[in-house]
């Protein structure tokens, strides 16, 4: 773990980390011991139908430090990487020392490497895309991508293929051309205490498969209940580990514990495609072990 004492009290803390890997702990010990208000930095916890399923802090935890931007977005809302940095911007200016946790890798980049200002999608282009995505697989927007474009995003994540595959049929350029035009960032990484969880892959992946058997407890099956009648895939906010598989189960295309089975391999491969995120990107960044008992 890391010294507390250590930390300059005034200056922001950064927590990112694969999901279920203790990043909300780490940041209430912080604010037990210096303060701050914490700050969330997960592109699915912004959304108001999702606090069981997309694992946002209980109200225990809410009852003991200030959280912000955690349900805050309706569930049919745009909300991109450059939304967060606006509303995330007013805190680093604030007497309020921001503890920014999440494990939305671009979010944390775009905050301390910078935010390229790539051209919005039309709105047609990106109905065209989910509907190839949906016939033919986001595999088939892959293979029109330039090499360089493959080099550099991760291409086993189709909503960044999406992404790609839109800026360049909308833009007539890779999106690269327009990352490499990135203007300064507004954290740089020296003026932050950044840390990254560095968890056992076996201790990670047991406590995914409990936690979802705990959501459900919870009442994740409930908020896919809700989401039900007018569910539809295409929002960002459907993108939710367990939501199609809870959906599924919702509408008699599976059973419950093949909703459970393949939601817990969903996430276990999510939070496999963040730790390789943050290998590559977040290598000056300082690790954090936690114990691996049980």
């Amino acid at each position: 773990m890391i010294d507390l004492n250590a930390l300059l009290p005034d200056q922001p803390v950064l927590i990112a980390g694969p999901t279920a890997s203790g990043k909300s702990a780490l940041a209430l010990d912080i604010v037990a011991a210096q303060g701050g208000v914490i700050v969330n930095a997960d592109a699915l916890q912004v959304y108001e139908n999702w606090r069981v399923l997309s694992a946002r802090p209980p109200a225990e935890d809410e009852a003991q430090a200030k959280h912000v931007f955690y349900g805050h977005i309706s569930r049919k809302q745009e909300y991109s990487v450059g939304h967060w940095l606006k509303d995330v911007a007013p805190f680093l200016e604030s007497d309020e020392r921001p503890i920014i946790v999440g494990g939305t890798g671009l979010y944390f980049t775009a905050l301390t490497e910078g935010l390229a200002n790539i051209p919005a999608t039309p709105a047609d282009l990106r109905e065209a895309a989910n509907v190839r995505v949906a016939q033919e697989g986001f595999e088939a927007l892959r293979d029109e991508l330039d090499e360089e474009t493959l080099r550099r995003i991760d291409v086993l994540n189709p909503m960044r293929v999406q992404r790609a595959w839109e800026v360049m049929t909308a833009t007539g350029k890779p999106i690269w051309h327009w990352q490499d035009q990135t203007p300064p960032p507004i954290l740089p990484l020296e003026n932050s205490a950044a840390f990254v969880m560095d968890a056992d892959k076996d201790w990670l992946n047991e406590r995914i498969a409990r936690r979802f058997d705990l959501m459900l407890e919870q009442g994740a099956l409930e908020e896919a209940e809700a989401n039900l009648p007018d569910w539809d895939p295409a929002l960002p906010s459907s993108k939710a580990i367990g939501a199609p598989e809870l959906i599924a189960y919702l509408k008699g295309e599976t059973t419950l514990d093949e909703a459970r089975e393949l939601a817990t391999i969903s996430t276990r491969q999510y939070a496999k495609r963040q730790r390789t995120w943050f290998r590559s990107r977040m290598k000056d960044w300082q690790k954090v072990s936690l114990p691996v008992s049980k």
